[in-house]
């Protein structure tokens, strides 16, 4: 049991899994779950509290019993003691205070990365201000490679989104031409198909490695089928070139997914027998999200920051190219309003950074959430300000097959002019030689379309 008194009032917290739940900021899952601090006293005195825990506390008292899932046996067993032992000493307050302090430099950070758990960064993330997440964020630096060079100092890549409800292949098309003449698409051209009907799956793999052949675009294709779907056209022969999943942070939300780590494992050493990477074998994407435990009754009693962070430690595993959370696309039942979207995106960000992991953020929202694009805006730049590995192009920022609302080309050539940040700088070579953007990153506007493409709508 956890205790604090603070103004002459006792609070006392049953173990540290309700510990960590009642310091999480408000959010709308939480309540949902019943977990979820009763009144903001509460929170500040749970706060105060887990401020007082040592981080060898979260080796000794794990959050789900080690015996019932394999994420908790993941993060035991894989954890790097030699790594953590020049932070081993420190409380969880001290260790924001270290994380702030000078001595937290991008070294000592990629140093320290394997020696933390999941639940100590998550601990950590639930006692910091924005602004302290933006700047630790900052000073991670984690770089992943396949046929560009992702996550370097001034660089923000985006996944160009071409989604179509219909796989309609000339929707599809025209997306990527829109997004690639927005300088969208170095971190990966990601496709959600419709449905995970196989053939349909495959048609849209073929076409996408047509069109990154042709135009010999240095950058990635995904379509994001389930990853047995993918495992499949491997054997098959199709030409994937990342493998996708969305993950979970508890093995009951994994279970529902229709996954686990030895499924995930053999889809990575496919992928990887493939060798399809010029430069780099990162081979792997992941999605995640804050409420996807809760939303399959699998969240085992823990708040839903805390199940997001312990994704990390599945996605880590395997040496993704891209991970991001999905962070508003479930909805107000998890996140409320434009103020807990802000919060969770930045707190996703800033765990899965501290973590190792080349993070990603889908700066999105339902149409019935608390929220709009003006939040997004903020979310946007704050994440561009603490290095955000990559964003979202969506044409219109409105995904016509998912139905929800995300970034757009233009809202990321806004951050990066904004901000003075690149693309990744093989694909940005290419907009350059192919006189898409100047040499000094400017979009050109032209009256018509740049000679790589013109064969192509002349076809049309």
């Amino acid at each position: 049991m956890y205790k604090t008194t603070i103004a002459n009032q006792n609070y006392k917290f049953k173990n540290l899994r309700d510990l960590m739940a009642k310091a999480t900021p408000a959010r709308s899952g939480d309540y949902l779950a019943g977990v979820a601090a009763t009144h903001n006293s509460e929170r500040v005195a749970a706060q105060w509290a887990l401020a007082d825990v040592p981080l060898k506390q979260f080796l000794n008292e794990v959050l789900v019993p080690y015996e019932d899932d394999e994420v908790t046996r993941l993060i035991i067993d894989d954890h790097n003691s030699v790594a953590f032992a020049p932070i081993s000493h420190l409380t969880v307050g001290d260790f924001r205070n270290w994380l702030l302090s000078e001595h937290a430099t991008t070294q000592t950070l990629t140093a320290i990365a394997t020696g933390l758990t999941p639940e100590m960064v998550a601990a950590v993330s639930k006692i910091m201000r924005i602004q302290d997440l933006i700047l630790v964020a900052k000073k991670c630096q984690i770089v992943t490679r396949f046929r560009n060079t992702i996550g370097l100092k001034n660089r923000l890549s985006t996944r160009l989104q071409p989604n179509h409800p219909t796989d309609n292949p000339a929707g599809v098309a025209a997306s990527i031409l829109d997004g690639l003449l927005y300088g969208c698409g170095d971190a990966v051209i990601g496709i959600n198909p419709a449905s995970d009907n196989f053939m349909a799956t495959t048609q849209l793999i073929q076409m996408l490695h047509d069109i990154i052949d042709r135009y010999q675009i240095p950058t990635q294709s995904c379509v994001l089928a389930h990853v047995t779907t993918t495992i499949k056209a491997i054997e098959q022969g199709y030409p994937v070139d990342l493998v996708f999943q969305s993950i979970a942070g508890t093995q009951k939300a994994n279970d529902s997914f229709g996954i686990n780590l030895n499924l995930l494992n053999e889809a990575h050493l496919a992928a990887l027998e493939l060798n399809r990477g010029t430069i780099g074998n990162n081979c792997m994407y992941f999605e995640t999200g804050q409420g996807s435990a809760l939303s399959a009754n699998a969240h085992e009693g823990m708040d839903q920051q805390t199940c997001e962070t312990r994704a990390y430690a599945v996605a880590r595993k395997f040496n993704p190219l891209l991970i991001n959370t999905v962070v508003g696309f479930i909805g107000p039942e998890y996140l409320y309003d434009g103020k807990q979207i802000i919060r969770a995106g930045l707190e996703d960000h800033f765990c899965g950074k501290l973590l190792g992991l080349p993070m990603g953020v889908d700066v999105c929202y339902t149409n019935h959430a608390e929220a709009d694009q003006d939040d997004m805006d903020m979310l946007l730049t704050s994440l561009a300000v603490a290095g955000g590995t990559f964003i979202m192009g969506v044409p219109g920022a409105d995904d016509v097959m998912l139905n929800y609302q995300s970034t757009s080309f233009h809202d990321a050539l806004y951050v990066r002019q904004t901000l003075n940040l690149r693309p990744a700088p093989e694909f940005e070579n290419w907009l350059q030689q192919h006189q898409i953007f100047t040499l000094d990153n400017q979009l050109l506007y032209q009256s018509e379309l740049p000679d790589i493409f013109k064969p192509s709508l002349q076809k049309l």
